[in-house]
């Protein structure tokens, strides 16, 4: 959907669920004709895709990175070694992010995140339409506990870094239609807001676990979950598509 505002980010986030489609199938071939049929379709700026390796050592992936670049229009953020998980792997733990050509890239980083099972997330600080912006895409905790550690993880990141508006997207596993204890103000130091739409369970979805928010109040204008033949048979999950401008 591009177009609108040229200030404006249209993002897609998807847990594509290591291959697996809701019948638990390893058939990583309807991740990509869902992409290709039902994402691609809006031309995303934006497109972000968890759990986009395997589970296993050294977590391999298992998607055709070029042929979904080719698909969206994107360019696959990540071909440095040091932005993934292992140089077998597409992805940081995972999170494999795509941006438009037209972003101009300042700095990338990964961000080890704490707990038991390992989890990351993928910063990347750009430009776009003459406006500094931070991109990050990650893949959290069901656990309150350690997902609190791990948005005090990214809040310390930010902090740390330029001063810029920031667009968060991922699986951010909280089920709360209330405000959620890890995205407090005082966990994070920041206020990330955005829309709560449900994209769980694919066939009856009633939980929002998977966002898009932005630190800046406002910003996300607009968001919509996505449906479809093939998506329903990709993943367990919905892919979650975001307006988000920077006027």
């Amino acid at each position: 959907m591009r177009g609108a505002s040229p200030a404006a980010i249209d993002c897609v986030t998807w847990n594509v669920h290591r291959g697996r489609g809701n019948d638990g199938q390893f058939l990583p071939e309807r991740v990509h004709f869902a992409i290709e049929t039902e994402i691609a379709p809006l031309r995303p700026h934006v497109l972000a895709l968890q759990e986009a390796d395997l589970e296993t050592l050294p977590q391999a992936g298992y998607l055709d990175i070029g042929r979904i670049g080719a698909a969206v229009g994107l360019d696959y953020a990540q071909a440095q070694e040091s932005l993934r998980r292992d140089p077998a792997s597409s992805g940081f733990f995972g999170s494999v992010l795509f941006l438009h050509p037209d972003f101009t890239i300042t700095a990338t980083h990964v961000i080890d995140l704490p707990g038991h099972w390992h989890r990351g997330a993928v910063a990347m600080e750009t430009i776009w339409q003459g406006r500094d912006v931070r991109i990050v895409t990650g893949h959290f905790s069901r656990l309150d506990l350690i997902r609190m550690a791990q948005m005090r993880t990214l809040g310390q990141f930010i902090l740390r870094r330029p001063q810029m508006p920031t667009v968060l997207m991922g699986d951010i596993n909280d089920w709360r239609y209330w405000r959620a204890p890890s995205l407090r103000k005082t966990i994070v130091g920041r206020r990330f807001e955005g829309p709560k739409k449900p994209t769980f369970p694919m066939e009856r979805p009633f939980l929002p676990l998977d966002r898009i928010m932005s630190d800046v109040p406002g910003a996300v204008v607009q968001t919509r979950v996505l449906d479809g033949t093939a998506i329903r048979v990709g993943s367990d999950h919905r892919p979650l598509w975001g307006r988000v401008t920077l006027d």
